[in-house]
């Protein structure tokens, strides 16, 4: 019998999908009644490759500034540690096509960026680890991400 966990990433079987890919991880419904959805943003596949951080920690600010100017309801951005993705929650019931439309625009604006040294948050009062990024790697794995989600789709089932 296989067991459950109550971290819903741990269920999923992560030799059984294919990256890149957005996945909706879950949706919950507050106490409230807001709905709150979760999204597995994966760049890399999972046990085989992994991010830098630095590459990671350049995507995590760049995405964290414009995902905001892109969907409406964002909660949060934020790194897997095991360096393959990211997850992204907001309010709202939103589909993964729709995810990752917003992310497709937003990883375009991310290969434009010019320089580190202007990233959002690139100042040690801003940043607790400011000199740890990557741009040119941000830029390369999400390069990749886009060409992948343009030749396969965004499902993490291919």
């Amino acid at each position: 019998m296989k067991k459950k966990y109550n971290v819903e990433s741990f269920n999923l079987d992560h030799n059984a999908v294919t990256a890149p890919y957005v996945r909706l991880a879950a949706t919950y419904t507050g106490p409230n009644g807001d709905i709150v959805t979760k999204f597995d943003i994966r760049f890399t596949q999972p046990n085989k490759a992994s991010l830098s951080t630095g590459a990671m920690h350049t995507i995590e600010h760049l995405v964290a500034e414009y995902i905001r100017n892109e969907v409406s309801g964002v909660i949060d951005f934020s790194p897997m540690g095991c360096r393959t993705g990211f997850y992204f929650t907001l309010f709202g019931n939103k589909t993964e096509e729709e995810v990752s439309a917003h992310f497709k625009a937003v990883f375009q604006k991310l290969l434009d960026w010019p320089d580190t040294k202007k990233l959002p948050g690139y100042d040690p009062k801003e940043c607790g680890n400011y000199l740890d990024h990557n741009l040119a790697e941000a830029k390369a794995y999400t390069q990749k991400w886009l060409e992948g989600i343009e030749k396969y789709g965004f499902s993490c089932y291919k």
